[in-house]
């Protein structure tokens, strides 16, 4: 025997308390009939259990690519924008002079090469004096990088001299 509940009003509530639910299904049954109920359910929970696995797998997709963005992130030098205190180079000094022969050249030179730029003998003492003040700035990620030994660029140039930026479709799925 079929019971519709928009029929039974107050009575479903007093009399069937544990079938007051908000469920997908109007329709509510008594004695052996619940079969034909329950066959027209299975097809609603088969499909939400189908769009819950859909959304965990979206979701742990998008774990799996914001952590690939953040290990990608701690791989590049930190740059000036992002210490706490950006260093500025003293005007005049050999550092800041070498900055600006690899600001004016565009890409990393050599020791020798900003040596040679500054008019300094190049001499071992010349080199480990300068590649050591400018190895400072490349363990803190700012104002220079080392793409090669003993070769310096900064960072604002990127690695390899072109301003590195990221590809149009960077951060879609």
């Amino acid at each position: 025997m079929w019971i519709i509940a928009s029929d039974m009003g107050n009575v479903a509530y007093n009399m069937f308390p544990i079938l007051n639910c908000h469920c997908p299904c109007s329709i509510l049954c008594s004695g052996g009939e619940n079969m034909g109920i329950r066959d027209s359910l299975q097809p609603i929970i088969s499909k939400k259990e189908q769009e819950i696995a859909d959304l965990e797998q979206r979701i742990r997709d998008a774990r799996i690519y914001l952590q690939a963005v953040q290990d990608s992130m701690k791989a590049l030098p930190r740059d000036v924008m992002d210490s706490d205190k950006p260093r500025e180079l003293r005007p005049g000094t050999a550092v800041a002079k070498a900055r600006d022969l690899i600001r004016n050249a565009g890409r990393p030179l050599h020791i020798t090469d900003i040596l040679k730029g500054l008019g300094k003998p190049i001499d071992k003492k010349n080199k480990l004096s300068l590649s050591g003040s400018l190895a400072g700035y490349v363990r803190e990620g700012q104002v220079f990088n080392r793409p090669a030994p003993n070769t310096f660029g900064l960072v604002e140039l990127g690695v390899n001299g072109s301003r590195a930026e990221l590809p149009e479709d960077f951060g879609k799925m």
